[in-house]
This record gives structure tokens, C-alpha cells and sequence, in this order.
């Protein structure tokens, strides 16, 4: 005899069996449903697909909704929290031997970045980060943006003092020298970048995952570290 849990299982499945089928044949070019989940409101169900991107659909896959979910009495956007969960980067994940240390002060508190030597959002985090003291930067070349910066990349990553190198650069705009060596680890970085979606300079990936996309402030800065460290 099937137990009240087992029929309820059963029934979550052939619901969500239900939903990819309707929605499947409905709109084919439609990308894999990753994860389809129970949203707060009764008969409304989460799609998860691409990794982290989310959209809604009823119990029978009906009508499709893309936009935010918005919790009013609590006022939080439901659908960004739940993106930045899913785009989390855990910490421990990252191939730091790809990237190369900044260390300010006691160096104590860490994050990571993923910059573009071009990238003028870059240079304007830069001049906030300088306001910043007792970090650890494991920065993380990432050239998406021109050939160029490919080059200028190559050239950083190969130079004897890489954090002089790249501070030289995005600080005073002192054109890093001409130098070669091997430097597979930006390719490898913007192959990391493409796995883990990260589709713009600069990002920002804390001790405990969170992901910050674009250049914040100094203060803002200080806040996630320490949120990072509660």
C-alpha cells in the first residue's frame, strides 16, 4: 500500500512530467528545463534552465511567465535571490592557481575578481578597491572585451611582478611591457568565466559564494566581506 508520502511524490512527478511535455511541444525552441520546482504561490511552479535563469508556468504548463517575483509584505525580490543562490560560485571551486594575489594590509579577509584590462567599469573598481585594507585579491585575467585585451592580458600574466603589472596599468595607465611566457591560464579563466555565466567585468566572488556583478564602492565592498565572514 502506497504511503501518503509515496502518493504525493508520484503525483509531483507526473505533474512536472505534465509540464515539460506541454511545454516542450509547445515551444521547441525553448532551452532544457534544468529544475522545475514549487514556487510560493499555490500553482505556480519555478523553471530553472541555463543554469540559473528562471521563469513560471501553472500546473499544466499553460501560460509562461518571465519577469520578477515579488514578495510585498517582505519586500524582496524573490526571483533575484533565488538567481543569486543558483549563480553562486563556491570559493573553494575557484582555480586560484589561475589568478594572481593582491594583498593589502594583513591580507586576513579575501574575495576574488574577474576583470578586463580594458574594461573602464574595471578602472573605475580599481580606484574604490585602493580604498580597501586587510584583503587577500586573487584577480582573475578574463579578456572578453577586444583583441587588445588579450594582448595586454598576456603581457600582465607574464610579467615578473603581476599585481605591479596590472596596478601600473589600471591606476596610472602604464602600458604593460611586451613579455611571453605561458599564458593558457586566461584561457582557461574565460572558460571558467563561460561555465559559471559570468558575462561581464567587473565580478565579484566572496568567501561565501556570493557573486556581485559590476563595480560597487568601497563601502559596499566592506559590507560583503563582512557579511562573507558572519
Amino acid at each position: 500500500m502506497l504511503t501518503t508520502l509515496a502518493l504525493t511524490c508520484l503525483a509531483a512527478t507526473a505533474q512536472e512530467a505534465t509540464i515539460r511535455k506541454n511545454l516542450k511541444e509547445r515551444i521547441p525552441q525553448m532551452p532544457e528545463i534544468e529544475e522545475i520546482s514549487k514556487s510560493p504561490i499555490p500553482g505556480l511552479y519555478e523553471l530553472r534552465m541555463n543554469g540559473a535563469d528562471i521563469m513560471y508556468t501553472d500546473a499544466e504548463g499553460n501560460y509562461l511567465i518571465q519577469g520578477n517575483l515579488i514578495d510585498t509584505k517582505l519586500r524582496k525580490n524573490l526571483t533575484e535571490e533565488r538567481i543569486d543562490k543558483l549563480s553562486a560560485v563556491a570559493f573553494d571551486a575557484l582555480p586560484l592557481k589561475d589568478s594572481f594575489k593582491i594583498v593589502r594590509g594583513n591580507g586576513k579577509r579575501k574575495m576574488a575578481v574577474f576583470e578586463d584590462p580594458n574594461c573602464g567599469y574595471c578602472k573605475r573598481f580599481e580606484a574604490e578597491m585602493a580604498k580597501v585594507t586587510n584583503v587577500t585579491i586573487h584577480l582573475f585575467l578574463y579578456p572578453i572585451l577586444t583583441p587588445d585585451s588579450h594582448v595586454k592580458s598576456k603581457n600582465i600574466w607574464c610579467a615578473k611582478d603581476k599585481a605591479k603589472a596590472w596596478t601600473d596599468w589600471m591606476a596610472r595607465e602604464l602600458v604593460p611591457a611586451t613579455a611571453d611566457c605561458d599564458d593558457a591560464a586566461t584561457t582557461r579563466n574565460v572558460e571558467f568565466g563561460k561555465k559559471y555565466r559570468i558575462t561581464g567585468t567587473p565580478t565579484l566572488i566572496f568567501a561565501d559564494g556570493s557573486r556581485v556583478p559590476g563595480a560597487i564602492s568601497a563601502p559596499q565592498v566592506e559590507k560583503y566581506l563582512a557579511d562573507a565572514r558572519n
